[in-house]
Order: structure tokens, then sequence, then C-alpha cells
């Protein structure tokens, strides 16, 4: 079977609330790190989240 072209992500905020969102991302097109600005409701406003591990 073919390997999938996608992986699973977790975009951590940077606001260290410990609040994440998951998604996926093409490794082979996107090489770079994802950061990207989003909703945090812990803090209630829009903050930076950058791309982590999933365990």
């Amino acid at each position: 079977m073919a390997k999938a072209n996608t992986i699973q992500i977790k975009m951590i905020s940077s606001a260290d609330t410990g609040y994440y969102y998951v998604t996926k991302k093409n490794p082979r097109t996107q090489t770079e790190k994802m950061e990207m600005r989003k909703y945090d409701p812990v803090v209630r406003k829009h903050v930076t989240f950058k791309e982590g591990r999933i365990k």
C-alpha cells in the first residue's frame, strides 16, 4: 500500500495556555513549520499558533 501524503500536526498556542488545534499538512509541499493566527478561547483573542508534534 502507498504511504499517506498528509500527516497530522498539532498547532500550539503561543500564549502558553495549553490550547491547541489539530490539522493536516503535506510535508512534501510545505517543508517549513506552519505558523498561523487563530482564536484562543482561553485568552479570548487571536494569537499565533505554531506547529508541534503529536505524541
